[in-house]
């Protein structure tokens, strides 16, 4: 359970007993029961079981796969694939990889419907580079209609675990993953992923990184 949960529950709790101090009114404590019992349920942060196997991405978020492209970039080549987030979705963000967090940007902009291609050019987003010793992923927190915080929980320099927990994007949102383009794809576009456990891709034996091992969060 992430805190935020608990604290959204408590208050809306202190919330319902003053209504029912106050009114003794059945319905109007319940608005605030249910929204409580929605917060603890949102707010959910259940164990993953990590794969353990060398050379492999894991999803960084739970969701549906909306989208999964070989593009060109400035610095070559890259896989990437984007997953959105329902408000039905658990939000905690992992890690896709081991490695070392070199690079931690945030950009302010809007909330635009995170399904629209434009959100990723347009909408607030957070994007953290791993590196995993020879190759490097990436991974973009991009705010939805809903979503309006990013939490971050990384910062330059941070030794990540692959699987282990990263922040979170509260109400709806998307996750975009940059990948080595050699990198063999292992889910396709209406796929459903679980964060930590789902594996997005693999990396070719013999290419940086097919050799690195995982720990288990």
């Amino acid at each position: 359970m992430v805190r935020d949960g608990i604290l959204y529950a408590l208050g809306l709790g202190i919330v319902a007993a003053l209504l029912w101090t106050l009114t003794s009114m059945h319905v109007l404590v319940a608005i605030p029961v249910l929204l409580a019992v929605f917060f603890l349920w949102f707010f959910r942060d259940p164990q993953r079981e990590i794969p353990s196997a060398p050379g492999l991405i894991v999803s960084p978020a739970d969701g549906l796969v909306t989208e999964a492209e070989w593009i060109e970039t400035a610095g070559g080549g890259r896989l990437r694939l984007s997953i959105f987030l329902n408000v039905f979705d658990v939000h905690v963000n992992r890690s896709p990889i081991d490695g070392v967090v070199t690079t931690r940007q945030h950009r302010e902009g809007g909330f635009k419907n995170a399904m629209n291609p434009d959100s990723v050019l347009t909408n607030e987003q957070t994007m953290v580079v791993i590196d995993g010793g020879g190759y490097q992923v990436a991974y973009k927190q991009i705010a939805g209609l809903l979503a309006r915080r990013i939490v971050c929980a990384v910062t330059e320099g941070q030794r990540v675990a692959r699987g282990e927990r990263v922040g979170m994007i509260k109400f709806g949102s998307r996750v975009d993953v940059l990948m080595p383009a050699e990198a063999v794809l292992k889910v396709k576009t209406g796929q459903r992923v679980s964060g930590g456990s789902t594996v997005l891709a693999e990396l070719p034996a013999g290419s940086p990184g097919s050799g690195l091992g995982a720990v288990s969060i």
